[in-house]
């Protein structure tokens, strides 16, 4: 009898550990974040501090290595003050007014731009009627109005770039499957619908 008992519970930590390595790095992932957005509420709101400021200590630090990076390769600044005051305050609002009109319809929703502490439903009002990733815009527009106003080419013209194919890479490979496990037919039809970053401006759907 516990021979039986210890051979069934070695087969089934066996299958579980197989099951595991067929599960790709990618799905991990996904499954993770699900499980985070769905679990305790106490624990989601600990993430949700943590989130932004680690995400504006990463803001700051590609800030630091961008201007390390033209002074250290002699680079020539972009533009001489006040051209670059002039260029940058009005991309520096565009950006900031998109990426705070976006917090304000999530925090509407009960929920944050977190993927650990989301809305309990889809948010498709304000920007996100338009666009599926309107605060990320936001955020790229700031960085790039940043790199013009320290007149930094690293910054606006290698960083911001790089910036903007991180997230979207991170978007099509993680969170928007993350956002289809747990919101269903709803975003998906969403997607359908909405462009990802660029408005459209006719009625087709979307081929993202």
């Amino acid at each position: 009898m516990y021979m039986h008992f210890g051979t069934s519970f070695l087969v089934n930590i066996k299958c579980r550990l197989c099951g595991d390595c067929r599960m790709g790095i990618r799905e991990r992932v996904i499954n993770f974040v699900y499980r985070k957005a769905t679990g305790p509420e106490r624990r989601r709101r600990l993430i949700t501090f943590t989130a932004p400021l680690f995400l504006l200590s990463c803001i700051i630090f590609i800030i630091f290595v961008s201007l390390w990076i033209d002074q250290y390769l002699g680079l020539p600044t972009l533009f001489p003050w006040p051209v670059n005051v002039v260029l940058a305050i009005p991309i520096l609002t565009t950006g900031s007014f998109l990426w705070m009109w976006s917090l304000l319809h999530f925090f509407k929703s009960k929920g944050t731009p977190v993927p650990f502490h989301p809305p309990p439903k889809l948010v498709d009002t304000g920007p996100y009627a338009h666009v599926r990733n309107p605060m990320i815009s936001g955020v790229v527009i700031t960085v790039f109005g940043l790199g013009l106003l320290l007149k930094s080419i690293s910054l606006a013209f290698i960083f911001t770039p790089v910036l903007f194919i991180f997230i979207y890479v991170e978007l099509k490979v993680i969170e928007e499957p993350e956002l289809e496990l747990r919101l269903g037919e709803a975003y998906t039809q969403y997607k359908k619908k909405v462009p990802m970053f660029f408005p459209r401006f006719s009625s087709h759907s979307s081929d993202e």
